[in-house]
């Protein structure tokens, strides 16, 4: 057997800790058992914080004893259920202001579109909201690991469940919008601001199909806005990755009024096809 391992810190979820009689008498009696080094029960979080040396005592017996006190461990660590929690937040976090912006776009609240746009203008957004919401996770997980005084390759190593399922959960909300919601927010939001004609009115539409360079489905919102804001664009369809169908009345816009507009001078555009249906 190996005696040269460090002392470890654990942290024990405990059922039916009540006040601060219940903190002493287990800080103190689990404190005299052999092995244990330092133990630190926090009520406000029905845990505690036991360092001990794995080589004279083990998990097992540290969680038998709290139990002849009286106590219950759980011997499910909430923790692992709290980082999935906090990786789906930290994973949607970032992204309030886009879906505010589409919002406003269904809605038509023009003052909080303007608000939003500076931001879905610039071409690296997106990337900064997900350095946002990795970052968040990783300040969290830090705070964690620190808290439970595991800050260490060894506790990183043991709460790699927690971790996993923190980083994981925020990556996998990442990709359901990008993938997923935006998509179906961004024609959701067309279709409701789009008046279209009878389908007479339709057939006299010029049509015209655009591949913008657009980092993510969460812009194609802001693209709509600003095609809509010329006279005579009458349908705009989008397709994802970063596909836009437009159908305009020739009389009143153009093709190269379109390309004029400010957003597609930040986001390349490549017209792919065009001419009537």
């Amino acid at each position: 057997m190996n005696h040269d391992r460090p002392p470890v810190s654990q942290v024990f979820v405990i059922k039916g800790m009540h006040c601060a009689s219940c903190q002493r008498l287990i800080e103190s009696k689990i404190g005299l058992c052999t092995g244990v080094k330092s133990v630190k029960v926090r009520l406000s979080e029905n845990n505690a914080v036991i360092t001990f040396d794995p080589d004279e005592i083990t998990p097992e017996e540290i969680t038998s004893e709290i139990s002849s006190l009286g106590y219950t461990v759980d011997d499910t660590d909430s923790s692992t259920r709290t980082g999935f929690a906090k990786g789906i937040v930290y994973g949607l976090l970032p992204h309030t202001g886009c879906i505010a912006f589409i919002a406003a776009s269904v809605t038509g609240a023009t003052a909080a579109m303007n608000l939003f746009r500076p931001l879905l203008m610039n071409p690296y957004f997106f990337h900064i909201l997900v350095a946002m919401s990795l970052g968040f996770a990783t300040l969290s997980s830090v705070i964690y690991l620190r808290t439970n005084g595991i800050l260490s390759p060894s506790g990183i190593r043991r709460k790699w469940k927690y971790l996993s399922l923190m980083y994981s959960s925020t990556a996998g909300v990442n990709i359901l919008f990008f993938m997923v919601v935006f998509p179906l927010l961004a024609n959701a939001s067309i279709a409701s601001v789009q008046g279209i004609g009878p389908a007479s009115d339709i057939h006299a539409l010029s049509f015209v199909r655009m591949s913008v360079d657009i980092p993510c489905p969460g812009h194609a919102p802001l693209i709509s806005e600003e095609l809509r804001s010329l006279p005579g664009v009458a349908t705009i369809q989008f397709g994802f990755p970063h596909y836009f169908n437009i159908g305009y009345d020739s009389s009143e816009t153009s093709l190269q009024e379109m390309l004029s507009l400010e957003v597609f001078q930040v986001y390349e555009t490549t017209v792919m096809d065009e001419g009537t249906p």
